[in-house]
C-alpha cells in the first residue's frame, strides 16, 4: 500500500490522472495534482485532499519547479507519474499535421518525460529508491489509425521508458510504461458518465489497474490486456498485423457515424 508515499500526477486536472490521484489518496499518499488547467488541478486536489499546482509539462522550468515545491511541502518524490497528453487527430494524409502540431506530441509525450527524470534521478539515485511512470498508449506498442504524431511521439516514450529501466534499475529506480487504448476521458471528448462499449473503459478502471501496476513494479502495464496478443501478433507477422490495420481503417472509415477518431474504440 502507498501510504505516506509522495505522488505526482501530470495531467491530473481530468480523466485518467484525475482518475489516479483519486486512488492514490484513498489510499492514503501524499498527493500532488498538476495540470495545464491550474482550476481543474484545483477543483480535483480539493475534492481529495490534495497538493494542486498548475504546470505546464513542455517548459523544463515548470516540472523542475513543480518537483521543488513538492518536495519542500510534501517531501521527497517517491512516485512521478508523467500523465499529461493531447490528441489532434491529422487533417488528411498521415504526414498532413502541421509542424507545431507535430511539435506539441513531441513537447508532451516525450520531452516531459525527459524533463521529468532529469530532475528526479540525480535525488532518486542518491536515496537507492524511486518509480518513474511514464503513460504512453497502445500506440506505442502498435499505432493509432488517423494520427501519426501521437503514434510515433507514444513509441519514442515508450523507447524513453526502456532506456531508463535498463540504466538505473541496478540504481534501486522502478520504472513503468503505461499503454491503455481507449479510456473514457475528455481527451476522446468523454467522461466516467459514458457508457463503456468495446474496448472503451473508465478513466476510474483504468485508474485501479495502472496503481496495481506500479505497486506490483510492473515494467508494461497494460489497462487492456488485449494488447499483448496485439503485441504477439505484430512481433510474429508484422506484414499481417499492417494488413489487419489497413483492414480496420477500412471499416472505420466504411461503418462509422462521424469520422472522428474517438469513435474508434467501437470497431477495435
Amino acid at each position: 500500500m502507498p501510504t505516506e508515499k509522495t505522488v505526482i500526477i501530470t495531467g491530473a486536472g481530468s480523466g485518467i490522472g484525475a482518475a489516479i490521484a483519486r486512488v492514490y489518496s484513498q489510499q492514503g499518499a501524499k498527493v500532488c495534482v498538476a495540470d495545464l488547467n491550474g482550476e481543474a488541478a484545483n477543483s480535483v486536489a480539493q475534492t481529495i485532499g490534495a497538493m494542486a499546482v498548475q504546470c505546464d509539462v513542455r517548459k523544463e522550468s515548470d516540472i523542475a519547479r513543480l518537483i521543488d515545491d513538492v518536495e519542500s511541502k510534501l517531501g521527497p518524490v517517491d512516485i512521478f507519474i508523467s500523465n499529461a497528453g493531447l490528441a489532434r487527430p491529422e487533417p488528411s494524409h498521415a504526414a498532413s499535421a502541421i509542424n507545431d502540431d507535430w511539435q506539441m506530441n513531441w513537447e508532451v509525450h516525450v520531452m516531459a518525460h525527459v524533463y521529468a527524470a532529469r530532475a528526479l534521478l540525480p535525488k532518486m539515485i542518491e536515496r537507492g529508491h524511486g518509480h518513474l511512470v511514464n503513460v504512453a498508449s497502445a500506440a506505442g506498442l502498435l499505432n493509432q489509425i488517423g494520427d501519426a504524431a501521437y503514434s510515433a511521439t507514444k513509441h519514442a516514450a515508450v523507447s524513453f521508458a526502456e532506456s531508463l529501466a535498463i540504466t538505473h534499475n541496478d540504481d534501486g529506480i522502478d520504472v513503468s510504461v503505461v499503454c491503455p487504448q481507449y479510456v473514457a476521458t475528455p481527451l476522446l471528448e468523454m467522461s466516467d458518465k459514458t457508457d463503456v462499449v468495446g474496448s472503451l473503459i473508465s478513466a476510474s478502471e483504468a485508474a485501479h489497474v495502472i496503481v496495481a501496476g506500479i505497486e506490483a513494479k510492473d515494467f508494461l502495464i497494460l489497462p487492456h490486456p488485449q494488447v499483448l496478443d496485439y503485441c504477439k501478433a505484430k512481433g510474429v507477422d508484422h506484414k499481417g498485423w499492417i494488413g489487419g490495420m489497413k483492414g480496420l481503417r477500412r471499416k472505420f472509415l466504411r461503418e462509422s457515424k462521424t469520422g472522428k477518431l474517438n469513435e474508434m474504440y467501437k470497431f477495435v
